[in-house]
């Protein structure tokens, strides 16, 4: 099969390469074009290198590898455009966490909703009607985008509905918890029976079922509590099941941060996190993680180039969904996964035009989506909640309208939880003049912005840190971790460390 997959954001190295290795490790693929698009050279060159290794060394000659800085040009003819772009990188992101905490919105992640996922919304959504643009110029007649950029109900709501493009938005947090519950409940992972229906990073799981067996809330709420680790690193999780009867895909940092209730006030964050990872709720955790592998990423490049490379096989797949989707519509078979999709119906008590995150199936006709039925009132509640801040969010990024902008801030569960309406207001305007160079629609708006902060009599920041930020590991930290993780691994990792 020949046919063309473009990568634009590609210089995401880690992630490009595993899309890349789960592609082809399909038999049929053996022949097609891959195109890398990144606006950072350097890191693009890299990529390129690796995955050039890579190919040549499952001896596949038939495959294409190209890298270019021209959107335009890796577009041309795709069939699949895979987006997994970071509009602002880690330099955006900063302002999307630092600055709400002067205010005292403590985001874990900050990617999804709270101010910094509308922000970050702001962005991408920018920056996605540009693709879209290009891809139906250039790319091939209903050319099917798989989006995983983040906010990414949001970026997949923007293309479908105004970019007019054929998207589907992919996660990997159904599949994480559907292995987490598995362990929880002691039984193989292939055996548990699951349906997930929601709204992305608010998804919840409806059934699950074992043999026939299926399972109650009680069941899963006992199995959590008394499981040693996730009794400890999910609790704002397991409250929820308690209160609303389903678990959710989430992890503690993500899902604590799209409500009310778990990081209103400083002083209690700490009872409903764990700082065993980052993603269990540590203030800021996701910029500190991305600015730590961004910092080692030029010591983990030569040891990569070093190091074998992967055997491209079917049983080695990741659980990403991106190489089963594009396998099943070029073959026929049929695959099922939870996708991002615009409801339509499909969820009936969440509106038509929102995205849903649902179970799917994938084969030579094409995407086919069941119509589900309600979801239980209260977890409808929820993606409601936020759903209405998705909304208002797109329009604002499409139009640039401030106003609209400022009723998405106000309207957010964590953001309305903790900060009144004028501080509200006036971190907007601090975001926008911090990011303002990835926010051209904004033009207006952040002139109107720095006046008003001008002219000074501002609300004064509150003296806050964030309740449990931890500091960016230096290289020598890193290392030492690392070297720390290999001799727990005795002589096999003795024999594997190369870091000096």
């Amino acid at each position: 099969m020949s046919f063309k997959i473009a990568f634009i954001g590609a210089g995401s190295i880690g992630f490009t390469r595993k899309l890349i290795t789960d592609i082809l490790s399909i038999p049929e693929f053996s022949d097609v074009q891959l195109a890398l698009m990144d606006i950072n050279k350097k890191n693009l060159d890299m990529i390129h290198q690796l995955i050039a290794r890579d190919i040549a060394s499952n001896k596949m000659d038939k495959v294409r590898l190209v890298s270019t800085t021209d959107r335009k040009a890796a577009l041309k003819e795709a069939r699949y455009v895979i987006n997994i772009v970071r509009i602002g990188g880690l330099e955006a992101f900063a302002h999307d966490v630092n600055i709400p905490l002067k205010y005292g919105v403590d985001q874990c992640v900050g990617d999804t909703l709270c101010a910094g996922g509308i922000f970050y919304g702001q962005r991408v959504i920018n920056f996605m009607l540009e693709l879209c643009r290009d891809i139906k110029m250039y790319s091939e007649e209903n050319a099917l985008m798989l989006n995983y950029s983040n906010p990414n109900a949001m970026v997949t709501w923007a293309a479908n509905t105004y970019g007019g493009v054929r998207t589907l938005g992919l996660c990997h947090g159904v599949q994480n918890g559907h292995r987490q519950l598995a362990d929880a409940l002691k039984i193989p992972e292939e055996e548990l029976v699951y349906c997930c229906v929601g709204i992305n990073h608010v998804t919840w799981y409806t059934r699950l079922n074992h043999q026939g067996h299926e399972y109650t809330t009680d069941e899963l709420i006992e199995a959590l509590e008394n499981h040693p680790e996730y009794s400890r690193q999910e609790k704002a999780r397991i409250d929820i099941l308690k209160r609303f009867g389903c678990y959710s895909t989430e992890s503690n940092g993500h899902l604590s941060e799209y409500l009310p209730w778990y990081r209103k006030r400083g002083e209690e964050i700490r009872e409903w996190i764990s700082l065993d990872k980052w993603i269990h709720g540590e203030t800021a955790g996701y910029l500190r993680h991305c600015t730590e592998r961004r910092n080692w990423f030029e010591e983990d490049f030569p040891r990569w180039m070093e190091e074998d490379s992967p055997v491209y096989e079917e049983d080695s797949r990741s659980v990403e969904h991106g190489s089963r989707i594009i396998e099943a519509l070029e073959t026929g078979r049929i695959y099922r996964g939870h996708f991002n999709v615009i409801n339509n119906g499909t969820v009936t008590n969440l509106p038509d035009d929102c995205v849903v995150e649902v179970p799917c199936f994938a084969d030579k006709s094409g995407i086919a989506i069941p119509r589900y039925g309600e979801l239980p009132d209260g977890p409808a509640a929820i993606c409601l909640s936020n759903i209405s801040v998705q909304r208002l969010s797109v329009k604002a990024a499409l139009s640039g309208d401030d106003f609209l902008l400022r009723q998405a801030m106000m309207l957010d569960p964590l953001v309305g939880a903790v900060c009144n309406p004028p501080e509200i207001s006036q971190m907007v305007d601090e975001m926008l003049v911090a990011e303002q160079k990835w926010l051209p629609q904004y033009k207006d708006a952040v002139k109107k912005a720095e006046q008003r902060l001008g002219r000074g009599n501002l609300i004064p920041h509150r003296d806050y840190k964030g309740a449990a930020r931890l500091a960016v590991k230096s290289i020598d930290e890193i290392r030492e971790d690392k070297n720390k993780n290999l001799d727990s691994y005795g002589e096999s990792g003795k024999k594997a460390r190369k870091i000096s």
